[in-house]
């Protein structure tokens, strides 16, 4: 989670909200990805679409079974949706969302509804209050 703090680190001094994420498998970082839908001029270009992307690339293969994310914010509904997609076994997240998050806070989408195909267990607060003081201090500034 730290080195997911440090991208969010690194999307805040490029202007972006700061939103880390890191895609491990057997201990290995195969995917990392920081928020940058403002550079890219791509709604969809969270941090954990990226780092799923990342990993998609690396591994050659958009099925990422096996593997966990580690997040600095709780995941939306879109990038809920993708790491149910990719098979992620499990998501741990940092701060969660009042707003839009979807792994329990406004949705629940993550552990996935006995709907899907395929569930994925989500555990929250790791590094919490260092990831929501980031995130407050980066819209203080902007206000």
């Amino acid at each position: 989670m730290r080195r997911a703090l440090s991208l969010a680190e690194l999307a805040a001094t490029m202007g972006e909200v700061p939103v880390g994420a890191i895609l491990v498998q057997n201990g290995k970082p195969v995917g990392a990805g920081w928020n940058r839908p403002l550079a890219e001029r791509d709604p969809s270009a969270h941090a954990e679409i990226l780092a799923l992307r990342d990993a998609g690339r690396r591994l050659g293969n958009y099925r990422l079974p096996g593997t966990r994310l580690y997040v600095t914010l709780e995941p939306c509904v879109m990038c809920a949706g993708a790491i149910v997609q990719a098979r992620v076994e499990r998501v741990f997240f940092a701060a969660a969302d009042p707003k839009g998050g979807a792994c329990g806070s406004v949705f629940d989408l993550l552990p996935a509804d006995a709907r899907f195909n395929h569930r994925t267990d989500c555990t929250g607060g790791l590094l919490g209050e260092e990831s929501g003081e980031l995130l407050q201090s980066f819209f203080r500034a902007r206000r």
